[in-house]
């Protein structure tokens, strides 16, 4: 049995832009508040800040100054893929320090018999990572995961005027 500790994870951020975004893929066109977000996923309003001064800084969201200001997808969520929300948040996706070419984060690289190998598990991560869309993760199949329950301040959209 493999601890739960030693799993692949993603950071909590990218998992909170994960429930923003889906929520803002809700309603495309619209212009959203963070202090809004916040109320409607359940996210801390801080945390929402972040992601989407984060998100914007790599142009998976706009945003828009003044009274009617606030924040919009940049694409359809079909055109957003969970590779780049990832990307945005934590970085590249490597699963090891040698990925991709990069050198110097392991001590043992010069003898490294798997030097290189990781690149084929790498690209096949990133590849089903950007199979996989905003709209997909917004779906209601997906819903469970956030659901009221776990966040007691969870608005439905369908129950805000």
């Amino acid at each position: 049995m493999v601890s739960e500790s030693k799993m692949i994870r993603l950071s909590k951020l990218t998992d909170y832009a994960v429930v923003v975004l889906s929520r803002m893929a809700q309603d495309a066109g619209a212009v959203h508040t963070a202090p809004a977000l916040s109320r409607s996923t359940g996210v801390p309003e801080p945390t929402v800040q972040k992601c989407l001064k984060l998100l914007a800084r790599a142009s998976l969201v706009g945003s828009r100054r003044g009274a009617a200001g606030g924040y919009a997808l940049s694409r359809p969520a079909e055109a957003i893929s969970v590779a780049e929300i990832i990307i945005a948040l934590d970085g590249p996706i490597a699963l090891t320090a040698c990925v991709d070419g990069a050198s110097g984060g392991c001590g043992v690289e010069r003898v490294c018999a798997m030097r290189g190998g990781w690149d084929q598990v790498n690209r096949a991560i990133k590849g089903a990572l950007e199979g996989v869309t905003l709209a997909d993760m917004a779906a209601p199949s997906c819903a469970h995961a956030h659901t009221p329950a776990a966040m007691p301040d969870f608005t439905p959209a369908n129950a805000r005027n």
